[in-house]
């Protein structure tokens, strides 16, 4: 997993000019890919200059410049490519867009555009299947990488070079970030700009825009309760719901539960895991698993008391499951995840 380095806030002094971030533009861009990003670096950029500091120059650029129709509907206006010199570009932020195929159809000299300017960029960055763009310029050649999870096959074939990634929010490797689909662009914006101007900054910036502030790599693109509801799942809904709300519960093995959803626990136990793929204790598992993440990274509970919380039983429980799901102990956890919190006895 990569963290955001344990560093001093790279804050530039007050002489210096702000970071310019350029957000490549293209006919069919996503448009909220686009503007969810850009947004977080405008508040980023108040937050700083209220703090008598530079904050973001935001520049939209196309091929050609001129109006530039979203996949939505609406126009942007864009700066041509060849008015801005990439030594002069500190950040270059790459959307996608819902029809990525067709726009790759269309997009070699952007692709061209960013080989080379990403070069002299102090970073670049994709949002959803913008990596598909830096994926045909070789940016992301033997690099783990994220995009959108429906997206992620068509990428592995398109691009078999690239480690895709199936479950990160947003992956940093080196000078390259890659995030999830559409609004994991704030995810990915809100860590760069804690990289650059710290956690305070990025809290005030999360709290104004009413978005959680995210902790990088290693974090699913969606909920296992989610990923339940998006199989065919129906009948087991209002159980999986119960469920997540009852974490505590001493006992939520196949009988209990099939008392839950009113099926003999055979049949219970069949059905469930042909529609959700999971044996009911696996799925209970899981859910534990992901009220223990939120837990140890947004509360200042002990591990003890988080593993109570969420039905473990004890500490050892709950290590042994972290250990066998993500490769990691919960006190590690919370070391890489964690949001600055009061001091806890971990």
């Amino acid at each position: 997993m990569t963290n955001i380095p344990e560093l001093l806030p790279k804050i530039p002094p007050k002489h210096q000019r702000a970071r310019r971030v350029l957000f490549l533009a293209f006919a069919d861009v996503g448009l909220l890919d686009l503007t969810g990003a850009q947004t977080v670096f405008w508040a980023a950029t108040k937050a700083m200059e209220a703090r008598g500091r530079k904050g973001y120059e935001r520049c939209t650029a196309s091929l050609d410049g001129g109006l530039v129709r979203s996949a939505e509907g609406l126009e942007v206006q864009t700066t041509a490519l060849a008015d801005f010199r990439p030594a002069s570009i500190d950040t270059i932020v790459v959307p996608g867009s819902p029809h990525i195929a067709f726009v790759l159809e269309r997009s070699a000299l952007q692709v061209d555009w960013l080989r080379r300017a990403s070069r002299a960029a102090r970073r670049t960055a994709s949002v959803c299947s913008g990596a598909f763009l830096l994926a045909a310029a070789g940016l992301l050649d033997g690099k783990r990488t994220a995009t959108h999870w429906a997206m992620c096959d068509m990428l592995v074939q398109r691009f078999p070079q690239v480690q895709i990634d199936r479950d990160a929010i947003f992956v940093q490797e080196g000078a390259v970030w890659t995030s999830a689909g559409v609004t994991a662009g704030i995810d990915l914006a809100l860590a760069l700009v804690e990289a650059d101007c710290g956690h305070e900054v990025a809290m005030e910036v999360a709290r104004e825009l009413v978005v959680f502030l995210k902790r990088p790599g290693g974090q699913s693109q969606f909920s296992a309760l989610l990923q339940a509801q998006t199989d065919d799942t129906a009948a087991f809904d209002a159980l999986n719901l119960w469920i997540a709300d009852n974490l505590g519960q001493p006992n939520l093995g196949v009988e209990f539960l099939a008392g839950q959803a009113n099926m003999s626990p055979r049949h219970f136990a069949r059905a469930y895991k042909q529609k959700t793929g999971r044996t009911p204790a696996k799925a209970v598992e899981v859910f534990r698993l992901e009220a223990a993440r939120r837990l140890l990274e947004d509360s200042s509970r002990n591990i003890d008391q988080i593993a109570r919380q969420c039905g473990f039983g004890d500490e050892e429980r709950m290590r042994v499951t972290f250990q066998r799901h993500l490769g990691v102990a919960p006190r590690d956890y919370r070391k890489r995840f964690a949001a600055s919190l009061p001091a806890v006895d971990a």
